[in-house]
């Protein structure tokens, strides 16, 4: 089981930790734990019961009402609220729960739901996107584990590769084409399968190689495909001392692509890529290049 600091409560919730300490001490909304060194932490269970007090509070509930509930109608009044249509908010408080029980079943009915409510691209950046971003604190302080990220990496991608497989192939036979793989040694592949359903949809001929592609295999693979763009992401490979090495070896053996990259390792070098390289650093900039500056014929 985790433990918790006001402050994460705070992140993941939404609610200041001024107002959680006033609703802790006023309505004993919470029951914090206490370390052998007297250090205050909340576990699971107080963040799921916040989580929904947040919902429902988000909602319009007043504190005071929400507090004389019992669990199980709180969790009745949850459900109600989730029958109507989500805000974004909400998603993410439905996906963190989801995500700290693993209870599959939950989360692919949110990421369903977000779907059909928002659409595809609008609940990826409306939902997914945020959502991982707020959970990146509970990475680094540990309380989610490997599994955890397994566990939420893979019901996302799935979700990404059913959106992808139900798409109409759209493209002519003289659209450009794009390759999109993986460095070796990178594994982080949602942000590329989001970039491979935004190039379909926008009418590009896509050949997707995934994960962890040594350099020389991709490099027999492009000559072979012939594309305009080659589409990756850099966050943990190739190592920084290394990347430009990397992207020139591509460069001088692919002397007409252009590469379109993202990720952060990529972030010092940013002012000084070579000529054919393009760099996302949001993305939404990769979506107005995408929609002002592609090659794909009207």
């Amino acid at each position: 089981m985790a433990n918790y600091s006001i402050k994460e409560l705070e992140h993941l919730s939404g609610i200041k930790a001024h107002t959680l300490r006033i609703w802790e001490q006023r309505y004993q909304l919470l029951a914090p734990k206490r370390t052998a060194t007297n250090i205050r932490y909340y576990d699971d269970t107080d963040l799921k019961n916040l989580l929904n007090v947040a919902l429902l509070y988000q909602e319009g509930y007043k504190i005071s009402r929400i507090a004389k509930l019992p669990p199980d109608q709180v969790a009745s009044e949850v459900l109600k609220v989730t029958e109507a249509d989500l805000g974004q908010d909400q998603f993410m408080s439905q996906l963190i729960i989801a995500m700290v029980e693993l209870d599959e079943g939950l989360f692919e009915r949110v990421l369903s739901r977000a779907v059909l409510q928002l659409g595809f691209p609008a609940s990826v950046k409306q939902v997914i996107y945020p959502f991982l971003t707020k959970i990146g604190l509970l990475w680094q302080t540990g309380n989610i584990t490997p599994a955890h990220e397994h566990f939420i990496s893979q019901l996302i991608r799935q979700k990404m590769l059913v959106a992808i497989d139900g798409q109409r192939l759209s493209h002519t036979s003289d659209a450009p084409k794009v390759l999109l793989y993986l460095p070796e040694g990178e594994l982080h592949e949602l942000s590329l399968l989001y970039s491979h359903f935004q190039f379909r949809a926008m009418g590009y001929r896509t050949l997707y190689l995934g994960q962890h592609l040594p350099l020389q295999d991709l490099i027999v693979a492009a000559q072979q495909f012939s594309p305009q763009y080659i589409c990756s992401a850099y966050t943990t490979a190739p190592i920084r001392d290394e990347v430009e090495t990397y992207m020139h070896q591509m460069l001088d053996q692919l002397p007409t692509v252009r590469l379109l990259l993202s990720g952060y390792i990529l972030q010092p070098f940013k002012e000084n890529l070579p000529q054919r390289v393009t760099y996302f650093e949001t993305l939404e900039s990769f979506e107005r290049w995408l929609s002002q500056d592609s090659m794909v014929p009207a």
